[in-house]
C-alpha cells in the first residue's frame, strides 16, 4: 500500500519504522537477511535489480520532498508492488546513520551469493574475468569505494573475507554508489578457501603488496601477465596483507611510485590494479 495516498508516517515507534531501524545493526541484518539502501542512487539501482529479478526490495520510505524530486522511484516501486511509506523527515532521520539524510530509504533483501555461484556466473568463456578479494578490510567507506571501482573496471565478483567489514553497513552501501547491486558479492569466506576456489576456476592470484620485490605492476602489464582471469587480493588499510597471504598468492605485485609519495591508499591502489587488468583483458 502507498501510505502517501492516505497520511504521512510520523511515529518513529510504529511497527514499520522499528522493523526497518533495527537493520542499522549488523546482528539484525544477518537475522532478517535484509539491509537499508539510502539515497536516490542506491534505491534506483535496488529497484532496477529487483525489476530484473522479480523481487529484492521489501518496502520504501520517502519524504514528501524526496517523493516530488524522484517520482520515477515511486513509479518503479509501484510497478513492482513494493509498499511505499511517505514519512516525515524525523522518521527518515531514524533510518539513517548520516548527518544529513537524503529522504529516501529502501529495505532490501541481502544480495550475497555463494563462492561457487559468484565464480561460475563470471566464467562465461567470452573473456577473462576479474575478481576482488578483500582480506581484513575494515573501513566501510574503503570497502564501498572498492566495490564501485571493481564494478567500473568490469569485475564480476567481490569476496569479503570473514574478517572484513559487512558489505551491508550503511556507509559501505553509500560508498558503493549502487555498485553493490551489480556484482556478485560473497560474504564471510576465509581467504584460504577463496584461493582454492579461484585456482580451481583458472584464476591467477595476485597480492597487491607495496613491499613486493621484483614484481612491478607496469612490468607485469607490459609482459602480458594480466591477460588472464585474475583475482586481486587487497589487505587491511593500516597493515596490508599478512606474509602468509602474500606467499600464498601466485605473485606479489607492487605499484611503482614515481614521485615522492610513500604509498597509495587502499582505494587508489585497487583502482590502479583493477584498471591494469581491465586494459589487459580488452587490448
Amino acid at each position: 500500500m502507498d501510505r502517501g495516498a492516505r497520511s504521512e508516517l510520523t511515529d518513529v515507534r510504529s511497527a514499520p519504522v522499528r522493523a526497518a531501524k533495527r537493520l542499522l545493526k549488523k546482528a539484525y541484518r544477518e537475522h532478517d537477511r535484509a539491509f537499508l539502501a539510502e539515497g536516490p542512487q542506491a534505491v534506483r539501482e535496488a529497484l532496477i535489480e529487483a525489476t530484473a529479478k522479480g523481487s529484492g526490495v521489501r518496502e520504501l520510505f520517502v519524504t514528501a520532498d524526496a517523493r516530488a524530486r524522484h517520482p520515477e522511484l515511486i513509479e518503479r516501486a509501484a510497478a513492482l508492488g513494493v509498499p511505499v511509506h511517505q514519512a516525515s523527515g524525523r522518521v527518515l532521520g531514524e533510518l539513517s546513520d548520516t548527518v544529513t539524510p537524503q529522504g529516501v530509504v529502501a529495505v532490501c533483501d541481502v544480495l550475497d551469493v555463494s563462492l561457487d555461484e559468484a565464480l561460475t556466473s563470471g566464467a562465461d568463456g567470452a573473456m577473462p574475468n576479474i575478481v576482488v578479494v578483500l582480506a581484513g578490510v575494515r573501513d566501510p567507506g574503503n570497502a564501498g569505494t572498492v566495490l564501485r571501482t571493481a564494478d567500473a573496471a568490469g569485475a564480476t565478483a567481490v569476496i569479503f573475507s570473514d574478517n572484513s567489514v559487512d558489505p551491508y553497513n550503511g556507509k559501505c552501501v553509500r560508498a558503493s554508489a549502487g555498485s553493490l547491486f551489480h556484482l556478485g558479492v560473497v560474504v564471510g569466506v576465509p581467504v584460504e578457501t577463496a584461493l582454492v576456489a579461484l585456482r580451481a576456476t583458472g584464476h591467477r592470484v595476485f597480492a597487491a603488496d607495496g613491499a613486493a620485490d621484483g614484481h612491478n605492476l607496469d612490468d607485469l602489464e607490459r609482459d602480458g601477465g594480466l591477460a588472464v582471469s585474475t583475482a586481486w587480493i587487497f589487505g587491511n588499510e593500516a597493515w596490508g596483507l599478512p606474509p602468509e597471504l602474500v606467499q600464498a598468492a601466485d605473485r606479489a605485485v607492487r605499484i611503482p611510485i614515481h614521485g615522492r609519495a610513500e604509498s597509495l591508499n587502499l582505494a587508489a591502489a585497487a583502482a590502479v590494479c583493477l584498471y591494469a587488468s581491465a586494459r589487459a583483458h580488452r587490448s
